[in-house]
């Protein structure tokens, strides 16, 4: 058991922190983690390693008072309460607590910031985002997309013939270039991303969008 322990926890570092996966050498607040907790439920799921540093030395935790800070923050820092599963694994006499964090069917959760503010935060690549308005449509789209059907218009073509032209745009450009208003812009791309017709990309620069290359992967 020992050495399965050892393999299972090594391999999962050798990964490192990646969109589904994030290390912590201690937690002292549970206000912050419930970001991460969130940020999980939110896009696919994830683990947290706690008792890992970041540029993975496993340090073990001190306490079950990290068990307990995790238990916090679901509860009292995360809305609705998030669901978790923890084990504890004795490496070398150290001891890792990895926390899972399933996929929500239903977004978004959000989690209490330092004013009190429920907030919304997904996970890309390392990091975790505050959700910007058309992902928050988008989810709320998501929850009715069940039986209906997206009408192409005039403006859905429009759209679809500027982004074939034009690839990983923003939204002020595509204001530009194209004269919708932000409204109406917003509307469609909550529509063509949700049925996996437009792709919504991240990074630290902000949101860009693009054709989908491989329509009929669900995404977010």
């Amino acid at each position: 058991m020992k050495g399965f322990a050892r393999k299972y926890i090594q391999n999962l570092i050798d990964q490192g922190e990646h969109s589904q996966l994030d290390f912590k050498f201690e937690i002292n607040e549970a206000r912050k983690i419930a970001r991460t907790l969130v940020a999980f439920a939110n896009t696919d799921g994830g683990r947290l390693l706690i008792g890992v540093k970041d540029n993975g030395k496993i340090s073990g935790i001190r306490s079950e008072e990290e068990f307990y800070m995790i238990q916090s923050a679901a509860q009292n820092f995360c809305k609705p309460e998030i669901a978790f599963e923890t084990k504890s694994w004795n490496i070398d006499g150290k001891t890792v607590l990895e926390v899972y964090v399933p996929p929500a069917d239903h977004k978004p959760f959000y989690a209490k910031d330092e004013n009190g503010r429920w907030m919304a935060y997904h996970r890309v690549h390392d990091q975790n985002y505050l959700a910007n308005s058309i992902l928050l449509d988008l989810w709320k789209y998501r929850k009715q997309k069940r039986g209906i059907l997206i009408k192409f218009t005039r403006n859905e073509e429009l759209l679809l013939q500027y982004l074939s032209r034009n690839k990983n745009v923003t939204i002020s450009k595509m204001i530009r270039d194209t004269g919708f208003k932000r409204a109406l812009l917003k509307e469609l791309l909550v529509k063509l991303i949700a049925f996996d017709v437009v792709t919504m990309n991240f990074d630290e620069g902000g949101t860009r969008f693009s054709l989908t290359e491989q329509p009929g992967e669900e995404r977010l």
